[in-house]
């Protein structure tokens, strides 16, 4: 008896929408994938908005972007030229709008791939002097899941002074 070869190709079924939400989950929206762009945003704004060294955003056009719940949960701010939401329960920042036509949303907010990396770097001559930058980590001893950059460097045994040097 033969054996029928069959041969049947498994094509991966990829998103067509990503979602986004608050971090209390009072205000969801969701965009067509892929993101149209993607970037990371040093300007003292963005650093202030999100209290963070920079922000990521992702960003589309509105005609792909919708709430799923939520737009009336939702606080605006208006600072030059551009309008800021955040969520009005929990605070976090959810749409950053300069026209019209396009929504960007923080790429942290959203619970799957958006189909675009952040290769952008806006306003890098604002970037911080306490940003991490890709220097060598390693774990900190007795704080599991915690890594650092190093501290001090051993001073030689002759300068010790007496001193104890500590791990």
């Amino acid at each position: 008896m033969a054996k029928l070869g069959m041969s049947h190709k498994v094509r991966e079924v990829k998103p067509t929408r990503a979602e986004a939400r608050c971090a209390c989950g009072d205000v969801v929206v969701e965009i067509a994938v892929p993101a149209q762009w993607a970037w990371h945003d040093h300007s003292a704004p963005a650093r202030r908005a999100h209290g963070a060294a920079y922000a990521t955003y992702v960003g589309t056009w509105k005609s792909r972007f919708r709430f799923v719940r939520g737009e009336d949960c939702l606080s605006r701010y208006d600072a030059d030229g551009a309008v800021r939401s955040f969520c009005a329960r929990c605070g976090t920042p959810m749409l950053y709008e300069r026209s019209p036509q396009h929504v960007n949303i923080p790429r942290a907010l959203f619970t799957i791939g958006v189909g675009r990396e952040p290769r952008y770097h806006l306003a890098i001559d604002q970037l911080r002097d306490w940003t991490y930058l890709g220097e060598k980590l390693g774990p900190l001893k007795g704080f599991p899941g915690v890594v650092w950059t190093g501290g001090r460097r051993k001073m030689p045994a002759a300068k010790t002074h007496g001193r104890r040097q500590s791990d």
